[in-house]
């Protein structure tokens, strides 16, 4: 199968979105010429394109993209061809009104934006297999085209009748039989049960709270329908094009996909990334969609999407300082992408994102944004022979699932204030603080690479998931625990106990008497040989079940000398969430302990180093210059300089050495 390398072939892909039906044919000779001199190699046509191409039912005009593809290809830049589906043109919604989502209170998602489409509409598909036929036909040998890009940031809900259908089909596809389906939704619970199949539909609103294991269905269904949207387009162009590899971008963190299994089906993994230039924690986010990708990939990956500067959706939107749009982009290049691009190349004058920033502002060649991509542009296009095709090793991994993300989502739940993404993010936060490179994994993968294993929270977990735990500790691995895991069975049945009986033997919980959940800003005051630290979120009234076993007591309130840590072995599990530099500093032993350890010793707060196959990247993610210690003498590939010893890093500087 293709992957990656087949379109880079050396080099690291850089470009990004580029929309030139929005300029005149003049304007695209001069994209050229600043595509060159800021060394862009790649750009991605015709994702918005669908009114274009088709501007009524069954045309074709494809002479404006004959023209571009030729243009590109004349000038060395290659091409990721874009099925156009993500957004149809008004003609289909108005000529075909079942085509539109609807929300779940019946609501009609209207055209005027984008991915106004129905993923269980038969014409919708019918529409969309025509037009991707007809592109892959018309370029499967054209020597621009060098990846195909498959509809874009797929996120549509939809409740309408059509996909209630669907849903029906899909019910029974699971399930077999109504008896099997009532047993698995808990209907018995508000005389819910279903006589036939008929009358299930999607969790549309209620007067009152939604069944919980319907819903959780409806967004397996959901991520099913989704990805048999992306699939009967992908195989139409692996049809064509064999040998040209297939991606769809990824969303960070997305809620309504099951990317673990989407990923299996793309022959290159990609990701769009907006971190808030103004968030002090904007690295550690990037860290965290970074890792994950590349975890999906299981190798290099492609930064589909960034801003080179502002984005315009909500609040107010900040600017990229100096040095900010490098350093991130090179912090993507460390932890694996092959690929670093944009949304988009010239920044629109009209339109809904007018305001988002582009490689080529308002402001033209001369302004900073531009000069700044040209100086990234020269970087990347010395790193390439370097870096791509290499890897990175990670001693530590960290649990996430999506189907325990959206059971744990329920409207019924015990605190609104936790939520799966936040405490993901603070886990990670803290190994990111402690200097520790870590990869992502589904619970069920095998773990015995790894030196340690993390679970922020996976509130359901089936029997595979748990058993894939204990075999991973009784081999030897240590594993840490956060609390509100193993909960649930895959039908979101409470586990005996409120924990599966496994999980307590496991962590030596006695008996778990009550959960505490905490109001936002309230703490809890825990004490152990570790030191003293302060819980959030969350707490739990336990027993330990063998002498020993408690590794920090709640100290003061009503659960006053109760274990709040407990470890029996290389098995932690903690009731609580501690306070960011408790959980750094834990997991930071614990890891020690385990043989995990940073790349460099003695890095200053705010600095990231990351190995990458043999070379070491240094990022300084502070706002003020820092020297860092890197033992030995080091080639910069950045600089041509040479670094012996001691490295000075600028404010966001960043230094790429080879030994």
């Amino acid at each position: 199968m293709p992957d990656l390398s087949t379109a880079t072939d050396g080099r690291i892909l850089f470009g990004g979105d580029y929309n030139p039906e929005q300029w005149p044919e003049e304007t695209w000779h001069e994209d050229v010429r600043l595509m060159k001199d800021a060394g862009v190699n790649s750009v991605t046509l015709g994702v918005f394109s669908w009114a274009k191409l088709e501007p009524h039912p069954g045309a074709r005009e494809f002479g404006w993209l004959d023209v571009l593809m030729d243009l590109m290809h004349d000038n060395g830049i290659g091409v990721v061809l874009a099925t156009p589906t993500s957004s149809p043109p008004p003609w289909m919604g108005r000529l075909h009104p079942e085509t539109l989502p609807r929300d779940d209170d019946g609501r009609i998602e209207w055209w005027g934006g984008r991915q106004h489409f129905s993923h269980s509409s038969a014409t919708y598909r019918r529409y969309a297999a025509a037009i991707t036929e007809d592109l892959a036909a018309r370029y499967a040998g054209h020597p621009a085209l060098t990846m195909w890009h498959i509809n874009n940031e797929y996120c549509t809900f939809d409740y309408g009748d059509e996909a209630a259908a669907a849903f029906r089909r899909w019910l029974r596809a699971k399930y077999g039989t109504l008896e099997a389906l009532n047993t698995a939704w808990g209907t018995a619970f508000w005389s819910q049960g279903y006589d036939s199949w008929d009358g299930i539909l999607p969790p549309r609103q209620p007067h009152y709270m939604r069944n919980p294991t319907q819903v959780l269905d409806f967004r397996r269904f959901t991520s099913d329908m989704l990805l048999e949207c992306y699939l009967a387009e992908r195989d139409i162009v692996r049809r064509h094009t064999p040998h040209i590899p297939v991606t769809t971008n990824f969303m960070p963190l997305w809620f309504g996909q099951d990317a673990w299994r989407w990923a299996e089906e793309e022959d290159v993994v990609s990701v769009d990334i907006y971190p808030d230039p103004r968030d002090p924690l904007g690295g550690q986010h990037g860290a965290l969609v970074q890792d994950l990708t590349r975890s999906q990939a299981r190798g290099p990956w492609m930064l589909m999407e960034q801003a080179a500067g502002p984005v315009n959706r909500g609040g107010v939107n900040h600017p990229k300082p100096p040095g900010l749009n490098r350093l991130w982009s090179l912090q993507a290049v460390a932890r694996g992408a092959d690929a670093v691009c944009y949304f988009q190349w010239r920044q629109s004058r009209q339109g809904a994102e007018k305001f988002h920033s582009g490689m080529v502002s308002h402001a033209g060649e001369q302004g900073r944004t531009f000069q700044e991509v040209k100086r990234l542009g020269a970087e990347l296009a010395r790193l390439g022979p370097e870096v791509t095709g290499s890897r990175l090793e990670a001693d530590v991994a960290i649990l996430h699932e999506w189907h325990s993300w959206w059971a744990a989502a329920q409207d019924g739940r015990l605190s609104t204030v936790i939520d799966h993404s936040a405490v993901l993010h603070a886990w990670h936060r803290a190994l990111w603080d402690a200097h520790l490179t870590t990869d992502f994994a589904h619970p069920e993968r095998d773990l015995s690479a790894y030196r340690l294993v993390v679970v922020p929270q996976l509130y359901l977990l089936g029997d595979a998931a748990i058993e894939n735990l204990l075999a991973y500790v009784r081999g030897g691995g240590t594993l840490v625990c956060g609390f509100l895991t193993g909960v649930a069975d895959e039908d979101d049945r409470i586990r005996p106990g409120g924990m599966d009986p496994r999980l307590r033997d496991l962590f030596g919980i006695g008996t778990l008497h009550e959960w505490w959940p905490l109001d936002a800003g309230e703490s809890v005051e825990c004490d152990g040989p570790r030191g003293g630290f302060r819980g959030t979120l969350w707490s739990e009234e336990l027993e330990a079940a063998r002498p020993g076993a408690v590794a920090a007591r709640y100290k003061g309130g009503e659960l006053d000398g109760l274990p709040a840590v407990l470890r029996t072995g290389s098995a932690w599990y903690l009731s609580t969430l501690p306070d960011p530099e408790a959980l750094r500093d834990l997991l930071a032993g614990i890891a020690a302990d385990a043989g995990a350890r940073p790349v460099l010793d003695d890095l200053p707060t705010g600095v990231e180093a990351v190995r990458r196959g043999d070379l070491l990247f240094v990022l300084n993610h502070r706002r003020e210059p820092v020297q860092v210690t890197v033992p030995g003498t080091h080639y910069d590939l950045l600089t041509g300089g040479t670094v012996t010893d001691t490295l000075a890093l600028g404010r966001h500087g960043v230094a790429v050495l080879r030994p």
